[in-house]
């Protein structure tokens, strides 16, 4: 990939991860007033965060290396 297409998929996956952040919050939210949350679903999307949140970090290392100064 070059780097326009890594910068497209970057945005892509952090419009992903933030949506996901609004779903993990509402679904908590709701779940507080019902009574009860679900645990299932809540525990699919942390994980599916978690891995957009790995995937943005590895594009981010692809387009601004660590140097060593």
């Amino acid at each position: 990939m070059n780097e326009q297409e890594l910068r497209k998929k970057l945005a892509l996956l952090q419009s992903e991860h933030r949506d996901l952040d609004a779903a993990i919050a509402a679904l908590t939210h709701a779940g507080q007033e019902r009574g009860f949350v679900d645990q299932l679903q809540l525990a699919r999307l942390k994980k599916r965060k978690l891995i957009l949140k790995d995937q943005v970090a590895a594009i981010e290392d692809v387009l601004v290396p660590d140097i060593i100064a």
